[in-house]
């Protein structure tokens, strides 16, 4: 006869059969104020505790079990008790493992109290119970007060020591079962695993009698969790059988490591051999894609989804939109995408938000956040975060606090936003406030603390962390070493990196990237070398930050030899190695990489022009600069800071008056920028014109710094203005509080002796409040040989030559000041110095480019050296900087680079002239091309690069 149990969502307590049994004489009816009964989901299971409900009494214990799944919130426990009929004792484990489940285990112990007869799975419900919970104390008593233990009984306690990690306690209970069973092997296996031991876990596994899919997924697990992926794959390739965990654990792992390609091939091997994916391997393969930056994959991938009835899941649709919004390219797929879905969780829109967010468009972000029906706090969460990205953490403050029950990831997202807009001390007073924190809070604290300049502090905080007994993860770590290298924290770097081995990340890429960078920062070669050599995986980054600590430490040739050892480069790559020959001062191949790089079709970004700009500023490269100049439009960085006072510096170097135009069309100023100016005022002698921009600079509320006065007094020094220039000394100190160093010291010297003022010059010297330095006396004995005074010029000399006797320009401005004077014997007298003590001096050289030729001046050569530039041009060699010229990777509207080496020829056929091939390529095209010309003399120490 059929039954009826009707829900207290339906309005009723019946728990009597329907139409026509009553309810049993003997059941305790609910207590009128008691917490509704949950829904009960299988009647008919309840119904087959007994072919006779009515007959049965309701024992204490009984109502006990009733009376819990009153009050808890999952049906899944009340079901199978709600009758509590005798023959169903093996029901009450799952109510005892689900209170257990919610924290609730006082309950769930009176429950197993209140049983008359308990069962071996009784006992191990309430012992996992305490295991799950952390009271592994509890656990242990009633472990030794139950008799009848059995296997699994002694598992479900190693294992439990083993999570808490209590692995010496799970060790000896292990070690002292009387029986094992493959699930007991594997318990002890995944603890070592979980603790990061992953040799002690090889050691058991190698002494497993019987292995099974679970155990080798869980050693693999713990090679894949230690970043140890070639391993982990020997192992994988060992196993007979694998099952879709198998797959996703090692797909995971390549992930985790950065080895996207090798995920995907994983998860396309995966396929071929039959597992069918689900929605975790869905998302994980999506994780490689979005590494990869391959949207064909995607689509791929989607294909699958829709055949398998994935792409409808929210997660892995989710997954999808995530991967969309990832790649610019991808944009309008991805909203068509968000568009479509059928369902939408709160990740969903939070991706959204965030999306148009992290791409500048706030605005469309929060009218996706009003659009958001829910508002969940992970939708509000990411919208606070984008009004902090976007420079508005008013808003983001206001919307925090309007989070009714903010959660930890609020929290923190208003931290880093703080962090991010340098409100360090509003971040500092969130942070402690937190109710409660994890280690994300931790790592945008000291994160924080770090990126703006407080490196102390983030490294106290990281150590405040670690007496806490929490193990930095790895953003706090490779913060702690950005932090010790910026301070030269040479020992607290090597415990940081010590305590980075024990928690077992010593083969993670991000970990030793930033031990190279801080060990090359400390001047600690060596340290980077091992780091490198350790590493297992070496990416671009790993090798771009190689080449930068190499090139830190000045050996520039070795950065070289492992730019060219790498396989594969990106622009930062190639900017690393460009900067590092540019600070060599060897602009010539600084210059070349620059032409290779775009024959390679890489296309430069914002730092590499600045760095190429400065090679031609040092090498008064005028029209290649201005090319590039053009270039900067093209590629659309002219509006970008650094790139418009590169070119400032780059115009006042080469003596072109392009750098006042340039600094009148910037958009943005800072401090670099109105000193780049004052610095070319100084420069060429503008005296005048420095001031009236130091006054412009004030007048639009911008500090000066200590930079700002130096050069400032260098303009006035050039400019003969000896007043003004006193003037700006005593205000830096008495107005700004600055304190002047040696070098502003020099330039009131070199201001004084320009100005005839020697005998002042020699006093201001002697009552400087700090000791003069070689730059100091060298102004002086400059501004001897200026006007004249060999006396005084001598004894200056003379102090020079003990403070550093290898110098040769002071013994060359000797020289040439007796020279001056006619004074020969002096000027022989000065160069046997030089000879005895074994000065040796550098030739001096100039270069000028007189129409379409660049002539070289060597000192003691009469004959001037010259480079032809109208040289023929072959068709054959002119190097296009593909895909520019070819149109490829969609970019038809950039001109040619063309590269022009000397040595080609022209067919006679051909136009003989560069203007001549600039034409018929503007004919053909419709394009104006950049022209780099390679001028490459054999004979000569030097080769230049000079556009036409």
């Amino acid at each position: 006869m059929p039954y009826k149990f009707s829900s207290c969502a339906e309005g009723g307590r019946e728990w009597w059969p329907k139409p026509t049994s009553p309810p049993p004489a003997n059941v305790v009816a609910d207590e009128p104020n008691s917490a509704p009964i949950p829904y009960v989901v299988s009647a008919t299971y309840l119904l087959r505790s007994s072919r006779n409900p009515s007959s049965l009494l309701w024992s204490p214990w009984q109502r006990q079990v009733l009376c819990s799944c009153k009050c808890l919130d999952s049906a899944f426990c009340c079901v199978p008790v709600i009758c509590g009929f005798a023959a169903n004792l093996s029901i009450v484990p799952l109510q005892i493992q689900e209170l257990c489940r919610l924290g609730r285990v006082r309950e769930a112990r009176s429950l197993f109290d209140a049983m008359p007869h308990r069962d071996s799975i009784t006992w191990n419900s309430m012992i996992f119970g305490y295991s799950i919970n952390g009271m592994m104390d509890d656990a242990r008593m009633l472990f030794d007060a139950f008799v009848g233990r059995n296997t699994r009984t002694w598992t479900i306690l190693v294992s439990g020591y083993a999570k808490n990690s209590r692995l010496k306690d799970a060790q000896l209970l292990f070690d002292s079962m009387p029986e094992r069973s493959i699930i007991s092997w594997n318990a002890i296996i995944s603890g070592y695993v979980q603790n990061g031991d992953i040799n002690t876990a090889q050691r058991i596994f190698d002494e497993m009698p019987v292995r099974d899919i679970a155990s080798w997924n869980a050693i693999i697990t713990g090679y894949c969790h230690a970043h140890r992926m070639s391993e982990a794959r020997k192992l994988f390739d060992q196993m007979r059988m694998r099952n879709l965990v198998s797959w996703s654990v090692m797909i995971s792992g390549y992930v985790q490591v950065n080895q996207y390609g090798e995920a995907w091939m994983s998860f396309v091997r995966m396929q071929r051999e039959g597992v069918r994916p689900d929605q975790a391997s869905f998302t994980v393969s999506i994780s490689a894609i979005i590494g990869l930056d391959d949207l064909k994959l995607l689509e791929n991938l989607r294909t699958l989804a829709i055949k398998t009835n994935y792409e409808e899941d929210v997660i892995v649709g989710t997954a999808i939109l995530n991967a969309y919004t990832k790649d610019i390219v991808g944009w309008d797929k991805a909203v068509k995408f968000f568009e479509l879905m059928k369902e939408r969780n709160e990740y969903s829109w939070s991706t959204m938000i965030t999306a148009f967010a992290h791409i500048g468009r706030l605005d469309d972000a929060i009218s996706m956040y009003e659009r958001d029906p829910v508002k969940s706090v992970a939708s509000q969460t990411a919208m606070l975060t984008a009004y902090a990205q976007n420079g508005r953490p008013s808003e983001a403050r206001i919307l925090f606090e309007k989070i009714p029950n903010a959660n930890v990831v609020s929290w923190n997202a208003m931290i880093a936003g703080y962090a991010q807009n340098k409100m360090l001390d509003e971040a500092k007073e969130l942070f402690h406030r937190m109710p409660i924190r994890n280690s994300v809070s931790w790592s945008s604290m000291i994160a924080g603390c770090a990126q703006n300049g407080e490196n102390e502090e983030a490294l106290h905080l990281l150590s405040e962390l670690h007496r806490l007994g929490t193990c930095p993860n790895l953003s706090c770590l490779t913060t702690g070493f950005f932090a010790c290298g910026n301070i030269g924290a040479f020992e607290f770097g090597r415990q940081l990196h010590s305590l980075s081995l024990k928690a077992g990340s010593q083969f993670n890429s991000y970990v030793n990237n930033g031990l190279i960078t801080m060990y090359s920062k400390c001047k600690n070669i060596e340290a980077v070398s091992r780091v490198f050599t350790w590493m297992r995986t070496r990416d671009i980054v790993s090798w771009n930050s190689l080449i930068s600590a190499l090139s830190l430490n000045n050996m520039l040739e070795d950065a070289r030899m492992a730019f060219d050892k790498m396989s594969n480069r990106d622009i930062v790559s190639w900017t690393a190695i460009i900067s590092a020959y540019v600070q060599d001062e060897n602009w010539n191949e600084a210059l070349r990489l620059f032409i290779r790089m775009l024959g390679e079709g890489i296309l430069p970004n914002s730092l590499t022009i600045t760095s190429v700009l400065s090679a031609c500023g040092n090498l008064a490269f005028t029209n290649l600069g201005r090319q590039i100049h053009g270039f900067t439009f093209k590629l659309g960085y002219d509006l970008e800071l650094f790139v418009g006072n590169a070119l400032i510096t780059m115009y006042f170097k080469c003596g072109s008056a392009d750098s006042f135009r340039v600094f009148d069309e910037m958009v943005d100023c800072d401090i670099v920028t109105w000193n780049s100016v004052l610095a070319g005022c100084a420069q060429h002698g503008l005296g005048r014109e420095a001031i009236e921009i130091f006054e412009q600079m004030k007048s639009e509320c911008f500090l000066p710094n200590a930079v700002t006065f130096l050069v400032l007094l260098c303009a006035c020094s050039h400019g003969g203005l000896v007043d003004e220039g006193w003037s700006y000394f005593k205000m830096m100190s008495n107005v700004y509080g600055i304190r002047p160093s040696k070098e502003h010291y020099a330039s009131m010297v070199d201001l004084l002796g320009r100005a005839g003022y020697l005998v002042e010059a020699e006093e201001f010297i002697e009552n400087m409040p700090i000791e003069p330095d070689s730059v100091v006396w060298g102004a002086l004995l400059g501004a001897c040989k200026i006007h004249q005074n060999a006396e005084l010029g001598r004894r200056v000399a003379e102090t020079l030559f003990d403070m550093d006797p290898q110098d040769s320009g002071n013994y060359v401005l000797l020289s040439n000041l007796y020279a001056s004077l006619g004074m020969w014997n002096e000027v022989e007298e000065v160069r046997k110095l030089m000879i005895d003590r074994g000065v040796v001096t550098r030739p001096g050289y100039s270069w000028t480019q007189l129409k379409r030729k660049i002539q070289f001046l060597y000192s003691g050569n009469n004959q001037p050296e010259h480079i032809d530039i109208e040289t023929a041009i072959s068709t054959e060699t002119v190097a296009c900087a593909s895909p520019l010229l070819k149109g490829g990777n969609g970019i038809h509207s950039f001109p040619a680079i063309l590269l022009i080496n000397e040595t080609t020829r022209l067919p006679y056929h051909e136009p003989k002239d560069l203007n001549s091939l600039v034409y018929f390529y503007h004919r053909s095209t419709g394009l104006d091309p950049i022209i780099l010309l390679e001028i490459d003399q054999s004979s000569s120490e030097f080769s230049n690069l000079q556009g036409s």
